[in-house]
């Protein structure tokens, strides 16, 4: 069973940084799709970034030019870099594995396709 657990949430200041990390365990993050995906308290989950095998990301609106992902297949690690951070980015932030491919394309911002998921890390943004 493919496992992912998330790492690097906390408490920062409106304006701050934060680097989420989602290391995956007992399978290869190569040949998949992966994503960041949000739940904010009483909101429904949201995505916020996905990477095809490709390398090419597709952002939500709301992070666009301020989260960044990236991935390091050598270390089956998934990144989320948050910079410029609101208050309105407060949420448990969640990592999302799709099946392997030959090859996938992550052209939306979608959990459809993601079957494995992480148990989140917090990320609380104070103003």
């Amino acid at each position: 069973q493919v496992q992912l657990v998330e790492s690097g949430g906390g408490s920062v200041q409106a304006g701050g940084s934060l680097r989420l990390s989602c290391v995956v365990f007992l399978s290869a993050i190569r040949g998949r799709c992966m994503g960041w995906f949000r739940q904010a308290p009483g909101k429904e989950r949201e995505g916020v970034a996905v990477i095809g095998t490709d390398g090419v990301a597709t952002y939500a609106d709301p992070v666009k030019d301020r989260f960044t992902i990236s991935k390091d297949n050598g270390k089956n690690t998934l990144f989320l870099q948050s910079n410029t951070l609101k208050p309105e980015d407060t949420a448990m932030y969640y990592c999302a594995a799709s099946d392997s491919y030959a090859s996938c394309r992550a052209t939306t911002v979608s959990a459809s396709g993601m079957r494995y998921w992480g148990k989140g890390t917090l990320v609380t943004i104070s103003s």
